[in-house]
């Protein structure tokens, strides 16, 4: 490897998102203008382990990655360096993982490490910060559920890919008289059902931040049925409950617990309440695949920008943020375990109310 003056690393920890290319196309690229060399780091933190597993990043070898789904460089939300775990508790990082890692950045002559992801490799990248790896954070999240910025690459890319299965799922439910109920992601916010239900045209849209009662829920469907309209779509965010009730969880042996069922229980609560065929879609994974819209790659590719340019400046223990159309920076500290959820008065929700979605309250 040539012996240059300049070099600084980057890695996508966490789930994939639609837009990581995008950044280390656009981080690449400016940093290459800067002066920069960029080793891309293989399978997250992991890759800072040993003798570190990484390759070199140029703007010919990037050509073209940006309307890629997914990451070229692969990514984990397991190993060494899991910092949130179940309910989203902290723990700290093992000091032998963080020495590991210091130890590759002095090898390898790092004067600064881009992290690009969520909440949880956030929480990880804070740690490392503080024993001394200079850290720019790159927020990551299809879930937008980030408070530092108000918009996350990927977000819209999810949104998106609701909205076309809505507009599939529409034919399919008018042509069985059914009521459809279609799980999405998001966690503990409603961003992605709220959106993606309300440009898919959803009747009935559950979310975290409003509980709902599956009696009123119910009563909607009849009504609908009632007025001519025998088919019913329904999007239901995986971290919402019943007034009263709790979030159905899948147990996992490490890490973050996955939410994930709530289709399932409303689809066959509301069918023992209306004896009406139902009939459930968990979209999963399908959110987080494929290629990012335009907005996420432009998202992206400033984010990725904005990072190259917080390395030069020497702004380490900073986070990329998005605020009124502005891309600046945040600590990272104050960017981790603030959670953005939706507003149950927000402009959208009441928007969407004026069109007669109903929120099961």
């Amino acid at each position: 490897m040539a012996d240059i003056r300049k070099r600084i690393g980057v890695l996508t920890s966490g789930g994939d998102c639609p837009g990581l290319n995008a950044v280390l196309s656009g981080l690449v690229r400016a940093a290459a203008g800067f002066g920069y060399e960029t080793l891309g780091f293989h399978e997250g933190f992991e890759g800072l382990l040993g003798e570190g597993r990484f390759e070199v990043l140029t703007p010919e070898s990037t050509q073209g990655i940006m309307q890629q789904g997914g990451t070229i460089l692969g990514t984990t939300n397991k190993g060494h360096f899991v910092a949130k775990v179940r309910g989203g508790t902290s723990t700290r990082v093992p000091s032998s993982a963080i020495e590991q890692a210091i130890a590759t950045r002095d090898r390898l002559g790092l004067q600064g490490l881009v992290v690009i992801g969520g909440d949880g490799s956030l929480t990880t990248a804070q740690q490392l910060w503080e024993a001394g790896i200079p850290i720019i954070g790159v927020p990551k999240t299809i879930d937008n559920d980030l408070d530092a910025t108000s918009t996350t690459f990927g977000f819209d890319s999810a949104t998106a890919c609701v909205t076309e299965a809505l507009d599939r799922l529409h034919t399919t439910a008018r042509s069985h008289k059914r009521l459809l109920v279609v799980e999405v992601m998001g966690r503990h916010a409603g961003w992605i059902a709220l959106h993606g239900g309300m440009a898919g045209g959803a009747d009935i849209i559950l979310i975290p931040e409003i509980a709902f009662d599956l009696d009123k829920v119910a009563r909607t469907v009849r009504k609908r049925d009632a007025e001519g309209h025998p088919s019913t779509l329904l999007v239901v965010a995986e971290g919402a409950k019943p007034r009263d009730g709790k979030e159905q969880v899948q147990a996992k042996g490490s890490g973050e617990y996955k939410l994930g069922g709530i289709g399932e229980l409303v689809a066959r609560e509301i069918a023992r309440r209306t004896h009406k065929e139902t009939r459930t879609c968990v979209l999963g994974h399908l959110q987080r695949g494929g290629a990012p819209t335009a907005v996420d790659r432009i998202l992206g590719t400033r984010f990725g920008v904005k990072a190259a340019e917080l390395v030069k400046e020497g702004q380490f223990g900073q986070m990329v943020s998005y605020q009124n159309e502005e891309v600046g920076a945040v600590p990272i500290l104050a960017a981790i375990h603030r959670l953005r959820t939706v507003p149950p008065l927000s402009p959208v929700v009441k928007a969407a109310r004026a069109v007669g979605i109903s929120f099961g309250d």
